[in-house]
């Protein structure tokens, strides 16, 4: 008859302690996971951390956006990110994505989105700091000193870029809906072809 044998004892002589994870905690945290996993995948995560300008249209409302670029004289000279995100360095550059792309991922998802969007304080900084980045030569002579802020124009500092070049590159008429059927690259829809065709939609992919 064969002895049942007794574990080893690990290391100086003392067993490891068994950790229980109650059911329901386990069950909690792999649903998170399921679901956090799943918008990392809806929502083309990896895409942001390139600098093609189509991951921009992830989000529906940037489309016309992404149009008037796409037809402007800085497509092939700058992307969105040359102009919207700091280049003082990659932990700058991409910290900055992260918060804004959270802001308005949150803010699309809860259709507070204005129309005609405005670009913010942080935001307006860093692209005028890009004007100047890539115009540098140029704006020794129009604009020679310190880089203007918007703070700054506020207080009668001096002038923005965009102040005088205010239809460079997005056009004269900026909103969502200003270009409705312009040809841009949205995403396929995530909802599979069996969902579309229960809920009675066309099984070919839509976009988002």
């Amino acid at each position: 008859m064969p002895s049942e044998q007794t574990p080893r004892p690990a290391g100086d002589g003392r067993r490891l302690p068994r950790i229980r994870v109650p059911r329901y905690l386990a069950a909690a945290l792999g649903m998170l996971a399921g679901l956090g996993a799943y918008v990392v995948h809806i929502s083309n995560a990896f895409s942001y951390l390139s600098d093609d300008p189509a991951a921009c249209v992830n989000c529906h409302i940037m489309g016309s956006y992404y149009a008037s670029h796409a037809h402007s004289s800085h497509k092939g000279a700058a992307t969105c990110n040359d102009c919207h995100v700091p280049h003082t360095g990659v932990f700058a550059k991409y910290a900055f994505k992260a918060r804004d792309g959270l802001y308005h991922a949150s803010v699309f998802t809860l259709r507070g989105e204005p129309q005609a969007m405005m670009i913010k304080e942080a935001g307006a900084n860093v692209v005028q700091a890009n004007c100047v980045r890539c115009h540098g030569r140029l704006n020794e002579i129009v604009a020679p000193g310190a880089p203007v802020t918007l703070a700054g124009k506020l207080h009668g500092e001096g002038h923005l870029c965009w102040d005088c070049h205010r239809d460079v590159p997005h056009g004269t008429v900026r909103s969502i809906s200003s270009a409705p059927d312009a040809i841009v690259p949205y995403p396929e829809s995530a909802m599979p072809a069996w969902l579309r065709a229960a809920r009675g939609e066309s099984p070919s992919p839509l976009p988002r």
